[in-house]
C-alpha cells in the first residue's frame, strides 16, 4: 500500500511539473499595466520608498533591495563567507562563523524579520536563521553588518525561526527536524518516536545592545516545526508554531508524514512559561556545545565562545503551557493578523485556509474543550471550538499569508501559482492574481506588524521558466512586486534575487536613512593593531610572525615597500583606512593570498593574513576604486629564502632604517 501511495504522488507530481512546463499561462507576456514602468520608476538623484531586506536561502546571505524599483544595493555576509567584503576571511571575522562543529563557511539562510517595538518595525535590528547548522543572526542596521550569531543546540535544522515577539523580548526558533537532545549519543534512528524530541528556543534581546542570550527552550513530542508567528495585540503573550509529521515518521516523509488529514497548529502561552522558567522550574541541561560570536564595534573584531549550559522545560509536565489546534494538512503557514485575533493557517497539501479565532480558542481552553485524546500528553483543542472559519477553494497549495491596513489577507499559493487577497472577517475572496512561477513566501509592506504600511505586495518564486534570458541549466530566482494600494492587485515588476528568496521585511526608507553610519570615527578605534597615522605605520618580527602595521588613504599605501620576509613567515597586514569621508573604503590584496581581499571601511582597521609559498616579488594593492590614481595605490614585498641575512626594511617614498 505504501509503495502504491509513492508510485501515485509522484505520478501526480510528475504530471503537474510537465504540464506546467508545457503550458504558459495566458498573458504572461502582457499582465503588466501601461504605466506599470512609470510607477516603479526612480528618477536619478531620488530614493526608493523602502529598503527591502531578503534572505539569500542556499547563499547564506542577505540582501538588500529597493522599492519600488527592485534594484539591489547590498548584499549583507551573514552565515558564508563572502570574498567582496572579507567576511570570514579577515582575522577580525573568522570567529564570526565559528560554530561547535568548528569554522562552518556556509548557510542556508530562510527568513529575516525585524525588530519591534509595540508590534511595529523599530529600525534597530533584522534577526535573519540559518537552516542548517542551527544559528540565529542579528544585523545591525546602523551598520548593514552582522553583529552577532548564536548557535542553537538540541536543534536539527532551524527552519521555524528567526520570529520574534511584539516587543522583542525574544527572538524564536524551533527545531525543523526533531532529533534526540544533544549529549545523548548514539541513537537508532527508527526509534524515533521514543527518542526523537522538538524543542522551541527563547532566545532573550537586549533592549540596549541587542545582545542574544538563550533564556529557555520547550522540549517537545517529536514533532517537525515549521513557521511561526507570535502573538499580538489580543493575543500579545502567546506564539503559534505550525507543526507537520504528526505521524512521527523518520522516512518517505513525502509519503509517510503527509497520512494524516490533519496535523497541527501549536499554540504556546510563553508569558506563562517565562514564569515558570523565571521561578526555577526549568532543568539545567550541561551537555550542551553551542557558539556565542560577537562583533565588536570598537575593537572591529569578533569574539567567539563555546556555552554549555541550557535551562530546558518540558511542556508535558505543564499543565497550561501549550495546546494544540488541529490544521489541515502539513501546514507551513501560522500567520497572526495585525489586531491579533484571527491565526491563518496554510496546510500545504489542503485545498482551504483555516482561519481560528484567539477569542474562541481561549474560551475552548478555558472550558477544557478537548479531543478525548492527547497528542503524546499535550491538550488538542476541538478544531470547529476555535475555527472563525474556512477560505473557501481559494487555490491550490497556500502557503504564507500577510496582511494590509485595510483588514485584508494575501496568501501565496504554491501548486496553482498565484497570489489570493480575501477579506479576514468575511473570508471572502476578493481577488487574485498569477505568478510566474510557482510563489513561496510573500511579503506586505509591514504585512506582519500591528498597523502594516501596504501599498507593495512582493511574491518570491522558485521558479522563472521563461521569464528572464536563459543561463544554463539554472535560470535566476525572481520576485515580484504587485501595487495592492487599490481593490485589485496590479502586476508592476519583475526582478531577479540571489540565491534563494524565501521570507523577507521591508521598511520605510526613512526609518533607515538617518540613522546609516557615515564612517567610522577614527579616534574611537580601539582595534589593538590599528595605526595612527602614517608617521606610525611599520614592519615589526615576532619570531616567524611578521606584522604590518599599514595605512591607506587616497592614493597610497604606507608603507609601500617591504624586504626581509623570509620563507615560512606568517605575515599579519593590520591595515588602517585613514580617510574619515563617507564611502571612501579601501582595499587591499597581495598577490597568492589563498584567502580574500580585505575592504577597509573609513576609520577600520582590518586584517589580512599571508603566507608566502615561494621567494620573489609579490604585489600589492587597492583593490575598491578611490581615485583617479587608484591604479598607482599599490606597493611590493620582496619575500626571500628562510634564513637569508635580508633585513626587514619597510618604506613610502624614500628609504627607512632597517628595523
Amino acid at each position: 500500500m505504501k509503495l502504491k501511495q509513492y508510485l501515485v504522488l509522484s505520478l501526480a507530481a510528475a504530471t503537474m511539473a510537465t504540464s506546467f512546463q508545457a503550458c504558459r499561462p495566458k498573458g504572461a507576456g502582457n499582465a503588466v499595466t501601461g504605466d506599470a514602468a512609470q510607477r516603479t520608476y526612480i528618477p536619478p538623484g531620488q530614493y526608493d520608498e523602502f529598503y527591502n531586506f531578503v534572505s539569500g536561502g542556499f547563499s547564506g546571505q542577505m540582501s538588500v533591495y529597493g522599492l519600488p524599483s527592485g534594484r539591489l544595493f547590498r548584499v549583507i555576509p551573514v552565515f558564508s563567507v563572502d570574498p567582496e567584503k572579507g567576511w570570514g576571511f579577515s582575522e577580525e571575522t573568522k570567529p564570526m562563523l565559528q560554530t561547535s562543529h568548528g569554522f562552518v563557511p556556509w548557510d542556508d539562510l530562510h527568513h529575516i524579520e525585524s525588530s519591534f517595538t509595540d508590534g511595529m518595525p523599530d529600525g534597530k535590528w533584522m534577526f535573519a536563521n540559518s537552516n542548517n547548522t542551527p544559528r540565529l543572526a542579528r544585523i545591525n542596521l546602523q551598520t548593514f553588518r552582522t553583529d552577532e550569531i548564536i548557535e542553537i543546540p538540541n536543534t536539527g535544522g532551524n527552519h521555524c525561526s528567526p520570529f520574534t515577539t511584539e516587543n522583542s523580548e525574544y527572538v524564536i526558533a524551533a527545531t525543523r527536524f526533531s532529533v534526540p537532545p544533544d549529549g545523548e549519543g548514539d541513537v537508532a534512528i527508527d526509534s524515533y518516536k521514543e527518542n526523537f524530541k522538538g524543542h522551541i528556543s527563547f532566545v532573550s534581546v537586549d533592549k540596549e545592545s541587542g545582545e542574544f542570550d538563550i533564556a529557555f527552550q520547550l522540549k517537545t513530542p517529536g514533532l517537525n516545526f515549521d513557521l511561526s508567528s507570535a502573538g499580538k495585540g489580543v493575543s500579545n503573550g502567546w506564539l503559534f508554531i505550525s507543526c507537520y509529521n504528526s505521524e512521527q515518521a523518520h522516512t518517505l516523509l513525502e509519503v509517510n508524514a503527509s497520512k494524516n488529514d490533519k496535523d497541527f497548529i501549536m499554540a504556546i502561552n510563553w508569558k506563562k512559561a517565562e514564569e515558570y522558567f523565571k521561578a526555577g522550574r526549568g532543568k539545567k541541561q550541561t551537555n550542551v556545545r553551542y557558539a556565542h560570536n560577537k562583533w565588536d564595534e570598537h575593537t572591529h573584531s569578533a569574539t567567539h565562545e563555546i556555552k554549555t549550559e541550557v535551562t530546558v522545560l518540558d511542556i508535558t509536565e505543564f499543565e497550561d503551557l501549550a495546546y494544540l489546534i488541529p490544521c489541515p494538512k502539513s501546514p507551513h503557514g501560522a500567520d497572526v493578523s495585525p489586531t491579533g485575533e484571527y491565526i491563518v493557517g496554510s496546510g500545504k497539501l489542503a485545498a482551504l485556509i483555516p482561519v481560528f479565532s484567539f477569542e474562541k480558542l481561549q474560551n475552548a481552553i478555558s472550558n477544557s474543550d478537548f479531543e478525548s485524546e492527547r497528542y503524546d500528553g499535550i491538550p488538542v483543542v476541538k478544531y470547529e471550538s476555535a475555527l472563525h472559519g474556512e477560505v473557501e477553494k481559494p487555490g491550490l497549495g497556500p502557503l504564507h499569508t500577510e496582511f494590509d491596513e485595510k483588514g485584508n489577507a494575501y496568501t501565496s499559493f504554491f501548486v496553482s501559482s498565484e497570489v489570493v487577497k480575501w477579506n479576514i472577517e468575511t473570508l471572502e475572496v476578493l481577488d487574485r492574481q498569477p505568478t510566474y512561477y510557482s510563489v513561496g513566501h510573500l511579503m506586505v509592506a509591514g504585512g506582519n506588524s500591528k498597523n502594516p504600511y501596504g501599498k507593495y505586495l512582493v511574491a518570491y518564486n522558485k521558479i522563472t521558466k521563461d521569464r528572464f534570458l536563459p543561463t544554463g541549466p539554472e535560470l535566476c530566482h525572481s520576485a515580484q512586486l504587485f501595487d495592492i494600494s487599490g481593490d485589485k492587485m496590479e502586476l508592476l515588476l519583475d526582478f531577479p534575487t540571489i540565491g534563494e528568496p524565501h521570507y523577507a521585511q521591508a521598511l520605510p526608507a526613512n526609518l533607515l536613512m538617518d540613522k546609516s553610519l557615515q564612517i567610522y570615527d577614527i579616534n574611537a578605534n580601539k582595534h589593538p593593531y590599528k595605526t595612527n597615522g602614517e608617521a606610525e605605520a611599520k614592519v615589526v618580527r615576532e619570531g616567524n610572525i611578521v606584522r604590518v602595521y599599514m595605512t591607506t588613504i587616497r592614493s597610497h599605501i604606507t608603507p609601500d615597500v617591504i624586504e626581509g620576509i623570509q620563507m615560512g613567515d606568517e605575515v599579519y597586514f593590520h591595515v588602517t583606512n585613514l580617510e574619515q569621508d563617507w564611502d571612501m573604503p579601501h582595499g587591499f590584496a597581495i598577490k597568492g593570498a589563498n584567502n580574500s581581499e580585505l575592504l577597509i571601511m573609513p576609520g577600520e582597521t582590518t586584517t589580512l593574513k599571508w603566507v608566502p609559498d615561494r621567494t620573489g616579488i609579490f604585489p600589492f594593492y587597492c583593490t575598491d576604486f578611490c581615485s583617479a590614481l587608484h591604479q598607482e595605490m599599490s606597493g611590493y614585498v620582496r619575500v626571500s629564502p628562510k634564513g637569508s641575512s635580508t633585513p626587514i626594511k619597510y618604506y613610502t617614498g624614500e628609504s627607512k632604517p632597517t628595523t
